[in-house]
């Protein structure tokens, strides 16, 4: 019979107990203990990402109805945001003929989801926002007074700055041409140059601003210098943000144009809204 040997002992012994017998400093502990940390680490952080997507989606929803508020004129931060929203009525829009559609529902209806979806959005070969694609439909705001006349019409905006998609939104007073205001919500632009698009003092210059001239020619321009047009239809460029002013102007004049809402502003002109 063949003799047992410390090494025929060794053998017999199993996996884990070989492992368990290690030095706690060992090379197979050490990327163990590394290994099991991060697993568990990565768990989580995975369960608190869900478990707190829905909360991030309503605050997402908040903020989205901040920045629509803020861009109408009548945010007040002591008055529920929920309430002074419940004071604009959203419409779906279906910018190829400038009127709204019953195909969806404007409180579901995801407008960037739409512009990457190829059943509901257009590829751009003349992308002067640089979008790659346009939503065939898009969700729009109407305000109006108390007897029920048009008060002022917010419309989404987006399109590329220097290093990233501006998101926003541009309000518009009832006669749908001059401008009340311009808001971005989301962006990437640099702090202290493009990201001035957020600041207060720009923003103000929007006001009052005329899209088109008596003839329906689309006119407004973000530039240094005023057009021949005047000074109606000039906002000041952002100081040492020449790319993302450039891209502010080619956005707005793309979504207030033939390629955006021109349709249906004119629909709105001809009281047929």
């Amino acid at each position: 019979m063949p003799e047992d040997n410390g090494h025929n002992t060794e053998d017999k012994k199993g996996f884990v107990q070989r492992f368990l017998e290690l030095s706690p400093d060992s090379v197979p502990k050490t990327l163990f203990v590394a290994v099991t940390l991060c697993l568990a680490a990565s768990m989580i952080v995975s369960a608190t990402a869900v478990s707190l997507r829905p909360l991030q989606e309503v605050n997402k929803l908040k903020d989205k109805q901040i920045n629509i508020l803020q861009v109408a004129g009548v945010y007040d931060p002591d008055q529920n945001v929920l309430e002074a929203f419940s004071a604009f009525e959203p419409h779906v829009l279906e910018l190829a003929t400038g009127k709204f559609t019953d195909q969806f529902d404007p409180k579901t209806f995801d407008d960037r989801a739409a512009a990457d979806d190829p059943a509901l959005s257009v590829a751009l070969t003349d992308d002067p926002a640089a979008i790659g694609r346009k939503a065939k439909f898009v969700t729009v705001y109407l305000l109006r007074n108390e007897d029920g006349s048009l008060d002022k019409v917010i419309l989404p905006v987006h399109g590329y700055g220097l290093w990233s998609t501006l998101y926003g939104f541009i309000a518009l007073e009832e006669n749908a041409n001059d401008i009340f205001g311009l808001q971005f919500y989301a962006h990437g632009e640099t702090p202290g140059l493009g990201a001035e698009v957020d600041n207060p003092r720009w923003k103000a210059l929007w006001k009052g601003k005329k899209l088109a001239d008596d003839s329906g020619d689309l006119l407004i321009t973000v530039a240094k210098a005023a057009p021949p047009a005047g000074a109606d239809y000039h906002v000041d460029a952002i100081a040492g943000a020449t790319l993302t002013s450039v891209g502010v102007d080619n956005l707005v004049r793309f979504w207030l144009g033939e390629a955006g809402y021109a349709p249906f502003l004119a629909n709105i002109k001809a009281g047929e809204i």
